[in-house]
């Protein structure tokens, strides 16, 4: 797999954008903490995690409560 213009328009568009400047993300300073933002998804995907279980818990309990409704023997009178 070559790297680099193969055709006549990306060496148009590789002419076009050589002398373009990016910002350089490396050197800018963030408003907001890496540390905290990392930990704020961490904490979103153990309640979305935990809700997850919850449901599938409650979805078990749910079918067998369900289940023992409609198979139980009722008394004939």
């Amino acid at each position: 797999m070559a790297v680099g213009a193969r055709d006549y328009i990306d060496k148009l568009l590789v002419k076009k954008y050589a002398d373009e400047q990016v910002d350089n993300h490396d050197a800018m300073e963030s408003m907001i903490d890496p540390n905290k933002m990392l930990e704020a998804m961490n904490d979103v995907a153990n309640i979305k995690r935990n809700m997850f279980m919850m449901s599938a818990k409650l979805s078990a309990v749910c079918y067998g409560v369900n289940a023992k409704a409609r198979y139980q023997k009722r008394e004939v009178s």
